[in-house]
């Protein structure tokens, strides 16, 4: 049997090296978007978007196939116009066996878990126990005392805006010597919240307070918010409250290391770091809580975003607050950011010229995608079992993206209407920015 383990060419790894740390954090940091998914702006973002009226489900499973003939092992979509609905799969749940793919598997969808902590928080704010622009020291003083505590606002934390830095690599300090090794020693390991709070915390931000800076750390903190204020733990409050209000049957957070349900194997590639890629679908989540840990199936995705958006879950003025976005990135001069974050859920321009409301997700070996038209009308939802398949050059600049063209493609027409039946051949948009600050962090 080959060996696993990645091998790096001494005095080459460098560039490369901190090009694939980089960019492994912004993944995680930020879940599964492909590079290119927040183009050029035209428009500020109104959740409006030109579509179809009926579901074209040839062209939707030309679609899905293209995906998977890009590179893709495997994956499997929910679409919706109005009553209509088309469910697929393409690819392999097992590269090994070859067992194909099901539309109706069990998946760890990642980030898209903070749009529903931020449900229950905002239910909070509802009930009066929370106040969006107290202090968090306020609630937490013991955790975020001082000059944080005071200044950082629970708004903050659920916009990403609290300049609070990610734990992800200090929980996992191995991933930019050794990928492999790190993601191994952690599959069995438990992690407490107030461990990967204060590891986030501790850490050195990447953007100062105010500024739109994504981090697993401000979800982490939010959890431990909500238990605080409803005294029960966080991750049953929301089961509760959030995922049986919506009338969720195949959503949940994991009890142990495994998915309950019928689910594909979930590989991680690293940017080629890990060759073969490694199947993480058996993995404790702890390591991700209220922030990522949840699992999902993308039918009960859509059918909770249809929920949240048409008022469902939350009053008129908390789904206001939800909707309140700033710029998920910083434009080029005279341009809008195509890209705008509100509490949990985001505002995102697709290259044909819809917006749309949602969020994505990514974890070790499982990417998901999940958008909304802003009534929650015109849907679709993927999942995916390969992580990090882009590849760098020697030099850290990255190379031509197909896989990543292609799921772009997809949803961009299965949303649109108008899905494309091959992969586009080349990304109509730039590619994903990578921060130079954690560019920097990390060499």
């Amino acid at each position: 049997m080959p060996d696993a383990r990645p091998h790096f060419r001494p005095g080459r790894r460098g560039p490369r090296l901190a090009a694939v740390a980089s960019a492994a954090l912004l993944s995680l940091a930020v879940g599964a978007l492909p590079a290119g998914a927040a183009p050029p702006p035209q428009a500020a973002a109104t959740g409006s978007a030109p579509v179809a009226s009926a579901l074209d489900r040839q062209a939707l499973r030309a679609s899905l196939e293209a995906f998977h003939q890009a590179g893709m092992y495997g994956a499997y979509s929910s679409v919706r116009d109005g009553s209509e609905q088309w469910r697929g799969a393409a690819g392999v749940a097992d590269i090994d066996s070859g067992r194909p793919m099901r539309p109706d598997y069990e998946h760890r969808i990642g980030s898209i878990t903070k749009t529903f902590t931020s449900v229950a928080v905002l239910q909070q704010v509802a009930e009066g126990r929370i106040d969006l622009d107290a202090p968090v020291g306020d609630y937490l003083p013991e955790l975020v005392p001082g000059e944080r505590g005071r200044e950082v606002t629970v708004r903050m934390l659920l916009n990403h805006t609290s300049g609070i830095a990610d734990y992800i690599l200090p929980a996992f300090p191995k991933l930019v010597t050794d990928p492999g090794q790190a993601l191994e020693e952690g599959r069995f390991r438990r992690m407490d919240p107030e461990e990967l709070a204060r590891l986030g915390l501790a850490a050195e931000p990447q953007a100062p307070r105010g500024t739109h800076s994504y981090a697993n750390t401000n979800y982490i903190i939010a959890g431990l918010l909500l238990e605080k204020v409803t005294g029960q733990d966080a991750e049953s409050y929301i089961t509760r409250n959030v995922i049986r209000k919506a009338g969720l049957r195949h959503t949940y957070f994991p009890r142990s290391a495994r998915i309950s349900g019928p689910h594909a194997k979930m590989y991680e590639s690293f940017y080629g770091t890990i060759e073969p890629a490694r199947d993480y679908s058996v993995y404790d989540m702890s390591w991700a809580g209220t922030a990522g840990a949840m699992v999902s199936t993308m039918s009960d995705l859509n059918d909770f975003y249809r929920r949240l958006l048409s008022g469902k879950l939350l009053g008129a003025a908390e789904l206001r607050e939800m909707k309140t976005t700033v710029p998920g990135y910083e434009p080029a001069p005279g341009q809008e950011a195509a890209m705008r974050y509100g509490l949990g859920l985001y505002a995102l321009k697709m290259p044909s010229g819809g917006w749309y409301w949602g969020h994505d997700g990514g974890v070790f070996g499982a990417g998901t995608w999940a958008l909304s038209t802003e009534d929650g009308r015109h849907q679709a939802a993927i999942g995916y079992n390969l992580m990090k398949y882009e590849r760098f050059g020697e030099d850290g600049t990255p190379l031509p993206d197909p896989i990543g063209e292609a799921l772009l493609g997809y949803m961009d027409g299965a949303l649109s209407g108008a899905p494309a039946d091959r992969a586009p051949g080349a990304s109509p948009v730039p590619p994903r920015l990578v921060a130079p600050e954690q560019l920097r962090s990390v060499r």
